[in-house]
């Protein structure tokens, strides 16, 4: 069953969202609401609002918003229950334990259990004679008998049911595994072990929870490596292998690895900041996790051609999300961990230091793809690069990358300064047609960003929208919606939201957009908070109301009101779009 609703209003009462988001958010004061970057996005010009008055936040760069809950819940990357937890242990408060329900709750926390009995038996039996190849295998690495156990490292018996059969003696049955990814069937219904004959490495996260499983094989099968697929606890896209100890270093950096063996390796010599993808690429959401804890990263990958492209993946991701990126060259070995044991740690060190600036590393890259000695290739080349140096926010960084790419290409500074000014404007000609061509549609711009949320109606659910505010607003006003109900709505997103706030403002409960959190997803919640900020007056409220609703009953505003609808604003602006559109067409 749900959390009760008063439990959840009096938590939210007790949460000041201001407090709670300046915690990991350096916030200004700008008249009644406060501004500050966005913690899920990279951005220099803040553009995340936090309105005290609504207990709401908007980002208007990248579009998350919601209340509290929703806050904890995306910067945590928790589910609903644990985002509550989180709040009610920060102001005291008890969560009922008739609040958890069977279902996905439930389901979570029996897959988390369950891996961590599995983790267990894993690590038993690296250390018995069913482990015995797996144990020699990771001491001829290198790694220590504290590293094994720092890590929990663990071996896979080489048998079709090693795990099941330890499992079930403990009261799970198949099916408990497969939904744990511990287990897989066949096409003839068959259910055996996902993990057989490998070294194992558990996949913990920020929390401490086992959450997933990765192995390497002992013999010629393949993959060589694999991972747990995703589960209700485990994603590859949202997790990093050793995070959970590297969010402690005080290095200031992380290192990021292409794998256990190297990151494992790192952490053993000291270098504790170390981190690795899971059999994926670094996302997104990778980026926004490491910016959580970390100001740099050093992309430590490998020197051949598929450790390079990764490292130009990476790079830009690594941007966004707001990290200062150098690049690693690993000279004399192929991998970190090669390195280390062949030069051992101080030497490593110094490499880490003298790591290269990603505008130098991206730079020599495109050098390689040149001959240098040919005129046109040069020409190319310098090309290529301007487009590059374009790229850079500061005058000065320009200045000098360019600078770099003409000593190496032989030019002058000034010939290569016209170069990257010529690309710079064509760029930013780019952008500014862009933004005209996103200014002159209105109707683009008051539709929900997802795109299954899409309006069918844009001028009734912008009246919809107005009702939703103004009940958000006062309660008190509920009454005198009587007439409509949800089911009316064009949207079925502001129909489920509008009946939601009309129940809880008859049964005495909050009307705010925090309120919501738990009957509405992420994508949801975003958009009612790109709703809630949008401005609303109550002044004049019941004749704002009879508008809203004549005009989604038939799109009609009474004459008599004699209000100006806002909605005139997109057949405006439309207006000047198609004046716009004729006269260049006519100049043309």
């Amino acid at each position: 069953m749900p959390l009760p609703e008063r439990f959840l209003d009096e938590l939210l009462a007790r949460t000041d969202i201001v407090d709670l988001v300046s915690e990991s958010v350096r916030l200004t004061k700008k008249g009644n609401s406060y501004w500050g970057c966005c913690p899920f996005h990279s951005e220099k010009t803040p553009s995340f609002h936090v309105v005290p008055d609504r207990q709401m936040y908007k980002c208007f760069g990248c579009g998350k918003g919601g209340g509290a809950i929703n806050f904890v819940m995306e910067l945590e990357n928790l589910p609903f229950k644990d985002a509550v937890a989180v709040l009610a242990q920060r102001v005291g408060m008890q969560v009922p334990e008739f609040g958890s329900s069977p279902g996905a709750r439930e389901r979570r926390e029996k897959i988390l259990t369950i891996n961590r009995q599995a983790a267990r038996a894993f690590h038993r039996w690296l250390h018995g004679p069913e482990g015995a190849e797996g144990l020699a295998y990771l001491q001829r690495r290198g790694l220590s008998k504290r590293t094994l156990t720092n890590f929990g490292l663990g071996f896979a018996p080489n048998g079709w049911d090693s795990l099941i059969t330890e499992l079930s003696a403990q009261g799970y049955d198949k099916r408990d595994l497969l939904d744990a990814g511990l287990a897989v069937s066949n096409k003839d219904g068959r259910i055996y072990d996902r993990f057989r004959n490998r070294v194992i490495f558990p996949i913990i996260d920020v929390r401490g929870n086992v959450i997933g499983f990765g192995g390497r094989v002992m013999d010629d099968s393949n993959p060589k490596y694999l991972n747990s697929p995703d589960t209700p606890v485990y994603n590859k896209s949202r997790n990093l292998f050793s995070l959970n100890i590297a969010k402690t270093s005080k290095a200031g950096r992380v290192i990021l690895t292409e794998g256990y063996m190297d990151t494992i390796s790192l952490h053993q010599a000291g270098f504790d900041s170390a981190v690795a993808s899971l059999g994926t690429a670094l996302t997104e959401e990778h980026g926004q996790l490491l910016s959580r804890y970390f100001k740099e990263a050093v992309i430590a990958y490998d020197g051949d051609g598929a450790g390079i492209k990764a490292a130009q993946r990476a790079i830009p991701i690594l941007e966004k999300a707001g990290l200062k990126v150098k690049v690693l060259r690993v000279a004399g070995a192929k991998d970190p961990d090669e390195f280390i044991k062949a030069y051992g740690r101080e030497a490593f060190a110094r490499l880490l230091d003298q790591s290269e600036n990603q505008v130098d590393y991206r730079l020599a890259q495109i050098q390689k793809k040149y001959n240098l000695t040919d005129d046109s290739q040069k020409v190319a080349f310098l090309q290529e690069a301007a487009q590059l140096v374009s790229t850079l926010r500061s005058a000065v960084e320009r200045e000098i990358y360019g600078g770099h790419a003409a000593q190496t290409a032989g030019v002058s500074p000034d010939t290569m300064k016209l170069e990257v000014e010529r690309a710079l404007k064509a760029r930013l000609r780019k952008a500014k047609k862009q933004q005209e061509r996103r200014d002159l549609t209105p109707a683009s711009q008051l539709q929900p960003r997802a795109r299954s949320l899409r309006y069918e109606n844009i001028r009734s659910a912008r009246a919809e929208e107005g009702l939703l505010r103004l009940l958000m607003l006062d309660p008190g006003l509920a009454d005198k919606m009587a007439g409509i109900t949800g089911a009316e709505f064009s949207s079925p997103l502001l129909g489920r939201a509008f009946d939601a706030l009309i129940r809880r403002a008859g049964e005495g409960l909050s009307t705010q957009l925090a309120a919501l959190a738990e009957n509405f997803d992420r994508e949801e919640m975003d958009h009612l908070a790109q709703v809630a900020a949008r401005p609303e007056s109550v002044a004049n409220s019941e004749r704002a109301i009879a508008d809203y609703i004549s005009i989604i009953h038939d799109g009609e505003i009474r004459p008599e009101s004699g209000r100006q609808p806002e909605f005139d604003e997109i057949m405006a602006v439309q207006k000047k779009y198609q004046q716009k559109k004729a006269y260049m067409e006519e100049k043309t």
